[in-house]
């Protein structure tokens, strides 16, 4: 959502950068300023970005710390545009809301807030075309074309259709297991493995520690990593499960190449967030087997690039910068490596 106004002016006359590019996740929110030469003039980060939890304001005070000290260190006061790609962001109504709530801080002529998929995408590919799915805390899907036309979920978890992500995975992880270790469902060594890495002894230990608040929620995503050790090593619940993730992903991908009509092109399909970078051998393989089956146009490729040069990029995109102005961002963030890792490394 793109928004500009007269209070976005009001440093007219002052020192300004091109772009600001801000990506703010569920645990961190980086900045990064960008000269119209498409040089990188400060960097800056903050803490995760929850305005479903703490308030718009609150969280916007957030992403201001990161500002602030990137406007400083770079010596401007303000972008010619704010290129925001927002975790929490998911409907485009809570877009504008956020876009309103950025402009009010006048931090730019311009300000264009996306959910930070967007951010992944952009940061994978040379022009905006393609399609993005990260898996992190949640799940997300996002595609675009160069004419504009996006493909997108909503992404509010099962009240959305949604099954994965980190949280997902450790909550089905810890059913199965507690299923297990009471006799209503059938053996895994998820019944072990979950409880010994908080070094308790059995399931009802675990379930009574996560009740009782005395491991606390936050600690929930560190029974993601146990499960797919537990299906590398051969536990069939476990690996049904991660199975299970690379379908959803590869589901997601296809619906989203269909919606842009690019089933029939090659296109670059983006791999990204925090479990998906990790390359788990399981599911890598399968989720490129399925796409091979369902999409055999698409290119699977695991985005390693921070996301705040796909929010950079994508702000040089609304200016209408250069191709050597991209180039030159691109460069700063990847240091003359290329940014994906391909099918076939």
């Amino acid at each position: 959502m793109t928004s500009s106004g007269p209070g976005a002016h009001a440093a007219a006359g002052s020192a300004s950068a091109s772009v600001l590019a801000v990506d703010a996740g569920n645990s961190k929110t980086d900045v990064a300023v960008v000269a119209r030469d498409g040089r990188v003039l400060a960097e800056a980060r903050a803490g995760g970005f929850r305005p479903h939890a703490l308030g718009v304001r609150q969280a916007v005070d957030t992403l201001a710390e990161a500002v602030d000290r990137a406007f400083s260190e770079a010596d401007v006061t303000s972008a010619d545009h704010v290129s925001a790609c927002l975790a929490n962001a998911d409907l485009p109504v809570e877009e504008e809301q956020l876009a309103a709530a950025l402009h009010a801080r006048a931090w730019g002529a311009s300000v264009e807030v996306r959910n930070d998929t967007f951010a992944i995408l952009r940061a994978g590919v040379a022009e905006p075309r393609g399609v993005a799915v990260v898996c992190g805390a949640g799940i997300n899907c996002v595609g675009m074309r160069p004419d504009g036309r996006i493909a997108r979920f909503p992404a509010i978890g099962r009240l959305s259709g949604d099954w994965g992500g980190g949280g997902g995975l450790a909550e089905e992880a810890v059913w199965y297991a507690a299923r297990a270790e009471d006799g209503r469902g059938g053996p895994t060594a998820l019944a072990r493995s979950l409880p010994a890495h908080f070094g308790l002894d059995s399931m009802y230990a675990l379930i009574e520690a996560l009740h009782l608040k005395h491991i606390s929620h936050e600690r929930r995503h560190e029974l993601t990593p146990v499960l797919f050790a537990t299906a590398a090593d051969g536990d069939p619940v476990a690996r049904a499960l991660v199975d299970r993730l690379a379908d959803e992903v590869a589901t997601m991908a296809g619906v989203a190449l269909s919606r842009l009509g690019l089933l029939d092109e090659e296109t670059p399909v983006l791999l990204g967030g925090s479990i998906l970078a990790a390359r788990h051998p399981q599911l890598d393989d399968r989720i490129r087997e399925l796409l091979a089956e369902r999409a055999p146009k698409a290119v699977p490729q695991v985005v390693t690039a921070s996301p705040v040069l796909g929010s950079a990029l994508l702000g040089l995109d609304h200016v209408g910068a250069p191709d050597e102005v991209h180039a030159r961002v691109r460069t700063h963030y990847e240091g003359g490596r290329r940014a994906l890792t391909p099918e076939n490394p």
